[in-house]
């Protein structure tokens, strides 16, 4: 097991009265890569600033590499903090080469020259040094924050929702690309982002802010298929609901008696993914389809209970040819997630 790279401990912060962090605590592994997700204006940026050291913490302890940073009477400043940052508008300066803007924060001690050449390299974009960042794409000025924020070698690289300036058709390729270079590098990340499926698709851990605090922290995998309250599993993607009665690990709701790895008793919520609903055509079948829609590769399909409750299915898009009014019989794929009411 690698060692502990970063740790945060009971992390508070407030800005005229208004608690903008409550108790964080956080502990990353060298190497691993960190999602903070949450929705604008729960304060996973103000996080971000604590640990860069642009922000003081009103209560709380940060440690990198083992150094306490941040403590009681304890205040390392951010240069001295071995941290990388990438911001958000890349913060590149428009009147020095990408060479230049890469050895800006590299010691003077170190062959700047060399560190440079290895930098931009590893971000693929060697053959641009002499360049002047209004001649580069939005990718590469973010492939340069990148190097520039690799170059001094860092114990931690912080990046402030990166991809967010990019349009959408360059969004998913610069993220497999800045994945790919920070895992050669063997950095150890935490990045913020408001992007659910950006934070399940690029981090080995997500750690899911709500309201100051840190609701949850897992795997995407995990995280996603058993989040811890409502809260989380609503922003995390599309989620069902339907109350129900739990007794002997089933739980009875109106789709019959299903499998529940939960070990309460009495009143339930019951919660399941839209693709863990699988439709099949019958005409004697309990739902009835409200409304479809077909992307190719899936299908999203809204279907009303004779409750008049409506329920999402997703399916492969050769999952069967529906359409709105057919009747159809409903199946669950899986075991369902329950929050106690």
């Amino acid at each position: 097991m690698n060692s502990i790279a970063i740790r945060c401990q009971h992390l508070s912060k407030k800005f005229s009265g208004v608690q903008a962090v409550d108790g964080v605590t956080l502990n990353l592994h060298e190497g691993h890569f960190l999602a903070l997700l949450g929705p604008s204006g729960c304060g996973k940026t103000t996080t971000l600033r604590l640990l860069a050291g642009f922000e003081a913490p009103d209560e709380g302890e940060i440690a990198i590499g083992g150094q306490v940073v941040n403590g009681p009477g304890v205040f390392v400043p951010p240069e001295r903090r071995s941290v990388g940052m990438v911001f958000q508008e890349y913060a590149l300066f428009p009147h020095l080469s990408v060479a230049d803007n890469v050895a800006y924060g590299i010691p003077k001690e170190i062959d700047k020259k060399e560190r440079v050449h290895e930098a931009l390299s590893l971000v693929g974009l060697a053959n641009v040094a002499t360049r002047m960042p209004y001649e580069l794409s939005g990718g590469q000025q973010q492939r340069v924050a990148l190097a520039r924020a690799m170059a001094p070698r860092p114990q931690l690289i912080l990046l402030d929702e990166p991809f967010s300036n990019l349009d959408a058709g360059l969004r998913t390729q610069v993220r497999a690309e800045v994945r790919q270079i920070l895992r050669k590098a063997h950095a150890t990340v935490i990045f913020v982002t408001h992007d659910q499926e950006e934070a399940l698709s690029l981090a080995d851990e997500v750690a899911v802010m709500m309201d100051g605090h840190i609701a949850q922290t897992d795997t995407p995998q995990k995280l996603y298929r058993h989040p811890i309250n409502k809260q989380v599993a609503t922003f995390l993607g599309n989620a069902n609901f339907l109350p129900g009665q739990i007794s002997n690990g089933q739980v009875t709701c109106e789709l019959g008696r299903l499998p529940t790895s939960g070990i309460h008793t009495g009143p339930v919520e019951v919660m399941l993914r839209p693709e863990d609903l699988l439709l099949v055509p019958d005409e004697l079948g309990a739902a009835e389809i409200v409304n479809r829609e077909y992307f190719g590769h899936d299908q999203l399909i809204r279907v009303r209970l004779s409750s008049g409750s409506q329920l999402q299915s997703r399916l492969l898009g050769s999952e069967g040819d529906f359409y709105p009014g057919q009747r159809v019989g409903l199946k669950v794929r899986d075991s369902v997630v329950i929050y106690p009411v």
